[in-house]
């Protein structure tokens, strides 16, 4: 038979010292509150993905901020269960399932893949490498095969040295070794991290990654300095309402406010300042101090941009950003602006920002690195050496 609620309430009171309270509608609220948080956060990732093509969107890498976002609602359900707003009977007396693999393993997803994600930043920006798509398979490799070995190992620990159901009091016990085995390696994960951290400060680049990153790194360790006080100072955290709640929005508001951290700027721009804000966008692309991925060049038609090739021979190769296929995509508004044309290789002087005009030189003194090949969607060099056709309408060459 079930053990009564008000005497469960007052044993386990007794027994820890503490002020436990059974589930009761404040935590349901608190799961009901919390989801429509992850419903929102849900809905922006599908306007994402529903304006894929809008460039300032697609350049924050969709897929791995999916991802992000799917480990953050499997963590959140694990916390249902393991943070106790639920009885503990039926299908939530299963506490390895909620607590090891739920809550524990999408909780360590959740982190390495926004590692991942900016040893990506190191890689393309400060190591001139591509991130390609067998780079991103790798990375998906290495996450999956470390957070399945560590959560394995733990389901085949025995239960008093981990997570075990205690029938007599319906509670999900949790060892303060466990808590702090797995506290340890999260420490330890982003105290590597902040190596990577500090490498990315010198990125100027148009996407802003590196102060977004270190908004994500303190939004993460404030979290985890939080999850520590709690699991050490409060270790009995889900008898008490005030707690347990207290820990799931945490856990709730850290991780949707790095998915918008991500990807919530340029949403918010394609609502409200779409056209204006790509023109801004690829302007600072063009004229950023880094390599980019992009070849940019305006014309008639209006402005153009083409993804370059993995293989290209031109300076930019090095900082290729993987986007799953090579396109050329034209804005329909022309603004008349002028680009640092990248589809020349930088000298010293265009990198440090001086104009560089080869028309002036003699054509004897031109050398190859005066020579453009021609860009997607551009004039070809003929039709820049002669805008006009001559009177009798044809052209020698």
């Amino acid at each position: 038979p079930r053990i009564d609620p008000m005497t469960r309430e007052h044993f386990l009171s007794s027994t820890f010292g503490i002020n436990a309270q059974n589930p009761d509608s404040a935590d349901t609220i608190t799961i009901a509150v919390s989801g429509a948080v992850y419903g929102l956060t849900g809905i922006m990732l599908v306007y994402a993905w529903c304006n894929y093509s809008y460039r300032p969107i697609k350049a924050k890498g969709l897929t791995w901020v999916s991802l992000i976002y799917l480990s953050a609602v499997l963590w959140y359900i694990g916390n249902i269960g393991a943070n106790g707003h639920m009885w503990v009977t039926g299908a939530w007396t299963k506490c390895k399932i909620w607590v090891i693999w739920l809550r524990v393993l999408f909780c360590f997803v959740f982190a390495t893949l926004n590692i991942a994600r900016f040893y990506a930043l190191d890689r393309v920006f400060n190591q001139k490498k591509p991130f390609t798509r067998r780079c991103s398979l790798v990375a998906g490799v290495v996450i999956i095969v470390f957070n399945v070995v560590y959560c394995l190992v733990n389901q085949l620990i025995s239960d008093r040295l981990t997570v075990a159901f205690v029938a007599s009091l319906e509670v999900c016990n949790v060892t303060q070794g466990f808590r702090i085995a797995a506290l340890a390696i999260q420490w330890v994960m982003w105290a590597g991290c902040a190596v990577l951290i500090f490498r990315l400060r010198n990125i100027q680049s148009s996407f802003n990654e590196f102060r977004e990153s270190v908004i994500i790194f303190a939004v993460i360790i404030a979290l985890l300095t939080e999850s520590t006080v709690t699991y050490i100072h409060f270790k009995y955290y889900t008898l008490q309402k005030v707690h347990r709640i207290e820990k799931t929005l945490m856990d709730t508001v850290a991780s949707n406010l790095i998915v918008w951290l991500i990807i919530g700027y340029p949403v918010a721009m394609s609502i409200f300042r779409r056209q204006v804000y790509e023109r801004q966008w690829i302007e600072r692309l063009a004229n950023d101090n880094n390599k980019t991925a992009y070849e940019i060049t305006s014309n008639h038609a209006g402005t153009t941009y083409a993804k370059m090739r993995e293989n290209s021979e031109t300076a930019f190769n090095q900082s290729n950003l993987n986007f799953e296929g090579n396109e050329t995509i034209n804005s329909d508004y022309a603004e008349n602006v002028q680009f640092i044309d990248p589809g020349s290789l930088r000298t010293n002087s265009t990198l440090q920002g001086e104009a560089h005009n080869e028309d002036n030189l003699p054509m004897a003194l031109r050398t190859n690195l005066h020579i453009r090949r021609p860009m997607l969607n551009s004039p070809n060099m003929f039709s820049n050496a002669y805008p006009g056709l001559p009177p009798g309408g044809r052209r020698v060459l």
